[in-house]
Protein backbone atom coordinates (compact mmCIF):
# COMPACT_ATOMS: atom_id res chain seq x y z
CA UNK A 1 0.00 0.00 0.00
CA UNK A 2 1.10 3.54 -0.78
CA UNK A 3 0.16 6.82 0.86
CA UNK A 4 -0.84 10.10 -0.78
CA UNK A 5 -1.89 13.66 -0.12
CA UNK A 6 -4.56 15.04 -2.47
CA UNK A 7 -5.48 18.73 -2.43
CA UNK A 8 -8.85 20.28 -3.14
CA UNK A 9 -10.20 23.73 -2.46
CA UNK A 10 -13.12 23.18 -0.06
CA UNK A 11 -15.37 25.60 -1.97
CA UNK A 12 -14.81 23.42 -5.08
CA UNK A 13 -14.92 19.96 -3.43
CA UNK A 14 -14.61 19.38 0.32
CA UNK A 15 -14.26 16.40 2.64
CA UNK A 16 -17.92 17.01 3.56
CA UNK A 17 -18.94 16.69 -0.09
CA UNK A 18 -16.92 13.49 -0.39
CA UNK A 19 -18.65 12.14 2.73
CA UNK A 20 -22.04 12.97 1.19
CA UNK A 21 -21.15 11.45 -2.21
CA UNK A 22 -19.01 8.60 -0.76
CA UNK A 23 -16.86 8.49 -3.93
CA UNK A 24 -15.70 10.87 -6.65
CA UNK A 25 -13.43 10.82 -9.67
CA UNK A 26 -10.47 13.15 -8.97
CA UNK A 27 -11.03 15.11 -12.18
CA UNK A 28 -9.43 18.27 -13.45
CA UNK A 29 -5.79 17.58 -12.58
CA UNK A 30 -3.72 19.24 -15.31
CA UNK A 31 -0.17 18.64 -14.13
CA UNK A 32 1.77 15.81 -15.76
CA UNK A 33 3.58 14.71 -12.60
CA UNK A 34 0.34 14.56 -10.60
CA UNK A 35 -1.38 12.74 -13.49
CA UNK A 36 1.46 10.23 -13.64
CA UNK A 37 1.12 9.49 -9.92
CA UNK A 38 -2.56 8.70 -10.51
CA UNK A 39 -1.95 6.80 -13.75
CA UNK A 40 1.09 4.75 -12.84
CA UNK A 41 1.44 4.58 -9.07
CA UNK A 42 -1.94 4.68 -7.33
CA UNK A 43 -3.64 1.38 -6.58
CA UNK A 44 -7.00 0.44 -5.09
CA UNK A 45 -6.73 0.61 -1.30
CA UNK A 46 -3.98 3.24 -1.17
CA UNK A 47 -4.57 5.70 1.67
CA UNK A 48 -5.10 9.44 1.13
CA UNK A 49 -4.73 12.51 3.31
CA UNK A 50 -7.52 14.80 2.05
CA UNK A 51 -6.07 18.32 2.11
CA UNK A 52 -8.11 21.55 1.94
CA UNK A 53 -6.06 24.15 0.08
CA UNK A 54 -6.76 27.89 -0.13
CA UNK A 55 -8.83 27.59 3.04
CA UNK A 56 -8.89 29.04 6.53
CA UNK A 57 -7.03 27.14 7.73
CA UNK A 58 -5.45 25.13 4.92
CA UNK A 59 -4.60 21.63 6.04
CA UNK A 60 -5.54 17.98 6.22
CA UNK A 61 -9.30 17.61 6.76
CA UNK A 62 -9.59 13.83 6.79
CA UNK A 63 -8.89 10.51 5.15
CA UNK A 64 -9.89 8.87 1.90
CA UNK A 65 -8.71 5.88 -0.11
CA UNK A 66 -8.27 5.00 -3.75
CA UNK A 67 -11.33 3.00 -4.81
CA UNK A 68 -10.70 2.63 -8.57
CA UNK A 69 -7.52 2.81 -10.63
CA UNK A 70 -6.96 5.56 -13.16
CA UNK A 71 -9.32 6.02 -16.08
CA UNK A 72 -9.49 8.79 -18.69
CA UNK A 73 -10.69 12.06 -17.15
CA UNK A 74 -14.02 12.75 -18.91
CA UNK A 75 -13.67 16.52 -18.46
CA UNK A 76 -10.89 16.63 -21.08
CA UNK A 77 -13.47 15.81 -23.79
CA UNK A 78 -16.19 18.21 -22.59
CA UNK A 79 -16.03 21.48 -24.54
CA UNK A 80 -18.08 23.19 -21.79
CA UNK A 81 -15.63 22.16 -19.05
CA UNK A 82 -12.86 24.43 -17.82
CA UNK A 83 -10.69 21.28 -18.02
CA UNK A 84 -11.38 20.67 -21.74
CA UNK A 85 -8.26 19.80 -23.75
CA UNK A 86 -8.62 20.10 -27.53
CA UNK A 87 -5.58 17.84 -28.04
CA UNK A 88 -7.19 14.93 -26.16
CA UNK A 89 -9.20 12.32 -28.06
CA UNK A 90 -11.13 9.28 -26.83
CA UNK A 91 -8.60 7.14 -28.73
CA UNK A 92 -5.63 9.00 -27.19
CA UNK A 93 -6.63 10.55 -23.88
CA UNK A 94 -4.07 12.77 -22.20
CA UNK A 95 -5.52 13.16 -18.70
CA UNK A 96 -6.39 10.42 -16.22
CA UNK A 97 -7.95 10.37 -12.77
CA UNK A 98 -8.57 7.88 -9.98
CA UNK A 99 -11.72 7.35 -7.98
CA UNK A 100 -11.44 8.38 -4.34
CA UNK A 101 -13.65 7.06 -1.52
CA UNK A 102 -14.44 8.76 1.77
CA UNK A 103 -12.97 7.16 4.91
CA UNK A 104 -13.18 9.65 7.79
CA UNK A 105 -13.23 13.34 8.62
CA UNK A 106 -10.92 14.74 11.30
CA UNK A 107 -12.59 16.48 14.25
CA UNK A 108 -10.50 19.54 13.33
CA UNK A 109 -8.34 20.32 10.32
CA UNK A 110 -4.66 19.59 10.93
CA UNK A 111 -3.49 22.99 9.72
CA UNK A 112 -0.49 23.70 7.55
CA UNK A 113 1.08 25.53 10.51
CA UNK A 114 0.49 22.46 12.73
CA UNK A 115 2.24 20.35 10.10
CA UNK A 116 5.15 22.82 9.88
CA UNK A 117 5.49 22.93 13.67
CA UNK A 118 5.89 19.16 13.97
CA UNK A 119 9.62 18.38 13.80
CA UNK A 120 8.91 14.81 12.64
CA UNK A 121 7.21 16.13 9.47
CA UNK A 122 9.94 18.52 8.26
CA UNK A 123 10.76 16.41 5.17
CA UNK A 124 7.11 15.88 4.18
CA UNK A 125 6.62 16.88 0.51
CA UNK A 126 3.75 19.31 1.18
CA UNK A 127 6.07 21.33 3.44
CA UNK A 128 8.90 21.65 0.90
CA UNK A 129 9.50 25.09 -0.56
CA UNK A 130 7.81 25.40 -3.95
CA UNK A 131 5.74 22.24 -3.49
CA UNK A 132 2.44 22.94 -5.21
CA UNK A 133 1.43 19.54 -6.57
CA UNK A 134 -2.23 18.69 -5.99
CA UNK A 135 -1.39 14.97 -5.83
CA UNK A 136 1.77 13.92 -4.02
CA UNK A 137 3.27 10.89 -2.29
CA UNK A 138 3.43 10.70 1.50
CA UNK A 139 5.71 8.44 3.53
CA UNK A 140 3.92 6.00 5.85
CA UNK A 141 5.62 7.53 8.91
CA UNK A 142 4.27 10.98 7.94
CA UNK A 143 0.81 9.59 7.17
CA UNK A 144 0.65 7.94 10.60
CA UNK A 145 1.74 11.14 12.41
CA UNK A 146 -0.83 13.30 10.57
CA UNK A 147 -3.55 10.72 11.21
CA UNK A 148 -2.73 10.82 14.92
CA UNK A 149 -2.69 14.63 14.88
CA UNK A 150 -6.19 14.43 13.36
CA UNK A 151 -7.39 12.42 16.34
CA UNK A 152 -7.52 8.98 14.70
Amino acid sequence: MKYWLMKSEPDVFSIDQLKKDNTTWWEGVRNYQARNFMMKDMQVGDAVLFYHSNAEPSGVAGLAKISKIAAPDKTQFDKKSEYFDAKATKEKPIWYCVEVEYVEKFKEVVSLSDLRNNEKLQDMVVLQKGSRLSVQPVEKKHFDIVKKMGGL
